[in-house]
């Protein structure tokens, strides 16, 4: 009965005082920086792997994506530089 008061009290309390829970799970960051620093490390492991790659299928297909996530970065940080 006590338990049951006091929760009553604690939850009117908190609504008074908008003691609510935050909206904002994940943390701000800066998009801008993030899609260069990505364009980057993309950019930088497509070169260092295709000096380094295999003669094989899955090496060409590693090639491509390093290329294509690079491409991507490099792009989206084109738009947004230019806004």
């Amino acid at each position: 009965m006590k338990n049951s008061i006091l929760f009553i009290i604690l939850l009117v309390a908190s609504m008074l005082f908008g003691l609510e829970a935050k909206t904002e799970l994940v943390p701000s960051i800066d998009v801008k920086n993030l899609n260069n620093k990505m364009c980057k490390v993309f950019t930088k492991k497509a070169k260092e792997y295709e000096k380094t790659m295999r003669n094989d299928k899955y090496a060409e297909v590693t090639l491509a994506s390093y290329k294509s996530r690079a491409k991507i970065y490099c792009v989206i940080n084109s738009n947004t530089i230019s806004k």
